[in-house]
């Protein structure tokens, strides 16, 4: 079986902590197979986390949390940005034309900073006879998220409309990688997706995260990240 993370963010999110390398590095040092790099609404970490790959011995899914109109979601298999703020349904079938899939994260969730997609989005989505394509899996296990109770929604979400349920970490910090993950028959990135295709994959939880440790250890990582964030060569 593979591990995958498919949710994180490095220090081209505005909220991110970590540089691209030191990802890679911890993604290897936790035993994943493929991550996904998913800034908040840039591409240039998950460009950058692509072409490093390789040295590390990782396999990245270049990706992109677009802030919909409507909600986050995860575009995944993409090289290029779709534009924040446009409808879940438009936003989707744009994430397709570009060859990705979509993964829709922490959905139902509530708390600091969440714009999550509800129940109604997701459907009407799916009811599209296009869009319903790319909306691939539900997140119904977020390692970080403060809502904890919302992993409860989101698991009767995928069981009602079909999806692959998926783990993620939505990692912030470099301790959080891999604390969510999602396990797939195989080991590589195309294995993946026919796994998420076929609802094959499973959620698995290797660290619980209370909202405290959570904001402790963001706010602190935050601060010593500053040196990083004003030096581009340390992401090289």
């Amino acid at each position: 079986m593979g591990i995958a993370d498919l949710h994180m963010h490095t220090i081209f999110s505005y909220d991110g902590t970590a540089s691209v390398p030191a990802v890679l590095q911890r993604a290897k040092q936790v035993g994943l197979d493929v991550i996904a790099i998913t800034d908040h609404d840039v591409i240039q970490g998950a460009r950058h986390a692509e072409q490093l790959a390789p040295r590390y011995g990782i396999q990245v899914i270049p990706g992109v949390e677009i802030t919909t109109a409507e909600g986050d979601l995860l575009g995944l298999g993409i090289h290029s940005l779709v534009p924040a703020g446009l409808a879940l349904i438009e936003t989707l079938i744009r994430v397709g034309e570009l060859g990705g899939i979509c993964i829709a994260p922490h959905p139902l969730a509530g708390g600091i900073g969440m714009k999550s997609l509800n129940f109604h989005s997701v459907i009407k989505a799916l009811q599209h006879p296009q869009a319903s394509l790319y909306l691939l899996g539900i997140e119904v296990l977020n390692a970080t998220a403060l809502d904890h109770r919302s992993s409860v929604y989101a698991r009767e979400l995928a069981h009602f409309t079909g999806l692959a349920g998926t783990g993620s970490s939505d990692a912030h910090v470099l301790d959080a990688i891999g604390s969510g993950a999602t396990e797939f028959p195989g080991r590589t990135i195309g294995d993946l997706i026919e796994s998420l295709r076929f609802g094959s994959t499973t959620a698995v939880s290797h660290a619980s995260w209370s909202a405290p440790k959570i904001i402790r250890h963001w706010v602190w990582d935050y601060l010593l990240s500053a040196p990083t964030r004003l030096s581009p060569a340390l992401n090289e």
